[in-house]
């Protein structure tokens, strides 16, 4: 794993450690989904800004087909 990938690992596993001490001991609900949602809006906003807006590289880069990211830019009111 590239230090560059390590370091993201890190600030995710900082992050969810700093949300469950945050709960109090409560439990949390729906995580799966509400990570995904926190994750790919900034994840297609930086692609996007890097890919010069381009849906086609932007779609490469991430591994998605062109019409798959359309669809996540709309749903996360990007474009």
């Amino acid at each position: 794993m590239s230090p560059a990938n390590t370091n993201i690992e890190a600030c995710v596993r900082d992050s969810l450690l700093r949300y469950f001490e945050d709960l109090g001991g409560e439990a949390p609900e729906d995580m799966y989904e509400m990570l995904l949602r926190l994750v790919e809006k900034p994840l297609l906003e930086v692609v996007m800004h890097h890919a010069g807006h381009n849906q086609s590289r932007a779609a490469e880069w991430l591994g998605l087909n062109r019409n798959t990211l359309r669809k996540k830019l709309v749903d996360h009111r990007l474009i």
